[in-house]
């Protein structure tokens, strides 16, 4: 694939951070861990195929792209859960550091932030309110947040006042489902209330990951608040996607989260396309192979044991194997590996000489939509009324 025109947009602007090219990689409960997040990193940088690392930036520097964590539950932030604060844990090279938070309670929201903000965890907050899980969602949370739009207000007031001088931006839907939209009236607030950006992906919560994302509803909340930076979400698979969505619904930026599902090189084929270059990266099986043992030993490095890091990346296995000519016996082989050497030795096996395969770029992971919304109860009677909740609606878990 190639692309002859560079997007019409410039660098996108986070309070003090300058994003460029205007790519940010979304937050993904099990896999933007520190290690998945070197990796993007990696490659946008240019040092990705050298599997070698990049050095330490120093600290004025920034690199290219937004890399945000996992999901961060603000009340096991406040309570200082251990899992919580491992996840929070950024890589020395990692400018700016990006905290995604997930909350319910305004009070609660507030301290999370302010503890980011006294403490220098953190050089920017996004806030969730796209999140379509049932866990999430049953307790009033993340895509079901922003119909009760005194409570949006009342998060996003006390995120903006208790972050001080960070950016605090927002990821939402177009809103629970066709009959309960909510985005226009979520961005009008997000304006009132100071934040610095919004991205918005083009499905709702009961689409989940199913159909085709509206592309459209991205240009009309563009339109709708042109004040502050709006960027676009979903479907988004190559660096064409990217160019086409910038181009078609005049976002000032895009966030990738599936499309790099086992390529975060697609990071590396950003900066090419919104630089002007056309060649893409086309790694052979070999290629990939040694990006997959790279991944595992960082997730060992970061978890501090080998064998949990090469367990926790065999869901990425399948990701990473798409469109190759791999027997289904071997690719459950290698989804069960336990080491290291276990998971070099069962790659090695393989036809490492296949070039990239056609048709291998296209959706990976969840896919499910046409799901219905797990609410509280009455949730949709009254999209002011926030009467029943409560700090008690907070998750005690971080990162999914």
């Amino acid at each position: 694939m190639s692309t002859s025109t560079v997007a019409p947009t410039g660098p996108l602007r986070i309070g003090p951070h300058t994003v460029q090219p205007p790519v940010v990689l979304a937050p993904m409960a099990g896999i933007t861990n520190a290690p998945f997040r070197t990796l993007c990193r990696e490659f946008a940088e240019g040092d990705g195929w050298g599997l070698g690392g990049c050095p330490p930036k120093d600290a004025a520097s920034e690199g290219k792209g937004l890399y945000v964590s996992e999901m961060i539950t603000t009340r096991a932030l406040v309570e200082r859960n251990d899992k919580t604060m491992q996840l929070i844990r950024f890589d020395a090279s990692e400018t700016p550091r990006s905290i995604q938070l997930y909350g319910v309670d305004p009070v609660t929201v507030g301290k999370a932030v302010r503890m980011i903000a006294e403490e220098d965890l953190a050089d920017h907050i996004d806030l969730n309110f796209g999140c379509p899980v049932p866990k999430v969602t049953r307790k009033g949370g993340g895509s079901a947040l922003p119909y009760k739009r005194n409570l949006l207000r009342a998060i996003l007031r006390e995120a903006v006042t208790g972050a001080g001088d960070l950016p605090v931006t927002m990821k939402m839907r177009k809103g629970i489902d066709d009959d309960h939209i909510t985005y226009l009236d979520a961005g009008r607030i997000a304006v009132e209330e100071g934040v610095t950006s919004i991205a918005l992906h083009g499905r709702t919560a009961a689409q989940h990951y199913g159909g085709t994302a509206d592309w459209d509803a991205i240009a009309r909340l563009k339109e709708h608040v042109p004040e502050i930076p709006v960027l676009g979400n979903g479907d988004i698979w190559s660096a064409g996607d990217a160019l086409r969505m910038v181009r078609e619904t005049g976002c000032d930026g895009v966030v990738v989260g599936r499309g790099c599902l086992g390529r975060p090189w697609l990071f590396a084929d950003l900066v090419a396309a919104f630089e002007g270059r056309t060649t893409f990266a086309r790694p052979t099986l070999r290629e990939v192979a040694d990006v997959m043992v790279r991944h595992a030993t960082l997730l060992g490095e970061w978890i501090g044991d080998e064998s949990r890091g090469v367990i926790d990346f065999r869901k990425h296995v399948a990701w990473y194997l798409k469109g190759f000519a791999v027997g289904s016996e071997m690719r459950k082989r290698l989804a069960i590996t336990s080491s290291l050497d276990e998971l070099r030795a069962g790659l090695d096996e393989l036809d490492l000489d296949q070039p990239w395969p056609a048709g291998a770029d296209g959706p990976r992971g969840r896919t499910s939509g046409n799901n219905r919304v797990v609410l509280p109860d009455g949730w949709l009677k009254d999209p002011y009324d926030c009467t029943g909740v409560t700090e008690e609606a907070e998750l005690d878990t971080s990162g999914g």
